[in-house]
């Protein structure tokens, strides 16, 4: 696992947010936080040292429109999407687009941290070349 590439977590749920959070950083991942799309994007794009979480449903510019505007920007950036339980067409959705996968909610902790792990591999190779 890398120290030096960060995590970014995009939920518009403080409580889901902080939960992330705490458990990547426990797991030894640098982690940000942003409450919605826009805020993420001022410290997201192309060349992002990392990988990042995004809820589907967001206030103002949602998920699916955030990661097409992150694929725009970096094609090979891992964005990995957080989905409800009405929300799975959305994700398939997202996976056409680009999403490096997608959860649905709720997920065990266990389960993002393989999947951040995986994501991280992803971003140093795409980083590296």
């Amino acid at each position: 696992m890398s120290t030096e590439l960060k995590v970014a977590i995009i939920d518009d749920e403080v409580d889901i947010r902080d939960s992330i959070s705490q458990w990547l950083s426990l797991t030894g991942y640098k982690t940000e936080s942003f409450p919605d799309a826009e805020s993420a994007l001022l410290a997201v794009g192309s060349g992002y040292p990392g990988v990042v979480i995004s809820d589907i449903r967001l206030p103002g510019l949602d998920g699916i429109k955030l990661l097409k505007h992150l694929m725009y920007l970096d094609p090979d950036l891992p964005v990995i999407m957080i989905t409800g339980h009405g929300d799975v067409p959305m994700a398939v959705e997202a996976m056409r687009i680009g999403a490096f996968d997608f959860l649905e909610k709720p997920f065990e902790p266990e389960k993002i941290s393989l999947l951040v792990a995986k994501a991280i591999r992803a971003r140093e190779l795409s980083l590296e070349s």
